[in-house]
């Protein structure tokens, strides 16, 4: 499974990565919007799993984006407590589901299972 991780908090991520590579999921990243639909359009991956606060082009921007490109991509949104709103508002975007920060590992994973 190649999923792209997409969120500008770079220690989060890249240790997010690692905990995948370990699960021997191939896990790419990209710390903006921008990189993340470059990488997409160069090499799609399986899944996103795409932070939705971020500086610059936000998740929701991106997800449309991706969306409106590459609509078989699902797309699993992080979202900070207290903050789901946002997550549903992406569900009506056309993502597959939102997970709440801080996430658990296993249920990411269950997460990117059932998206496949």
């Amino acid at each position: 499974m190649k999923i792209l991780l997409v969120d500008d908090e770079q220690e989060f991520v890249t240790a997010l990565a690692e905990r995948l590579t370990l699960r021997d999921m191939d896990a790419s990243v990209a710390t903006d919007g921008e990189m993340a639909l470059a990488l997409i359009d160069t090499d799609p991956p399986d899944v996103v799993v795409l932070d939705i606060m971020m500086p610059g082009m936000n998740g929701l921007d991106v997800l449309e984006r991706i969306k409106s490109i590459h609509p078989g991509i699902p797309v699993i949104l992080l979202t900070a407590r207290g903050a789901t709103k946002d997550g549903i508002q992406g569900a009506k975007l056309g993502a597959f589901d939102y997970l709440i920060k801080p996430i658990d590992i296993d249920e990411l994973i269950q997460k990117l299972n059932e998206a496949i």
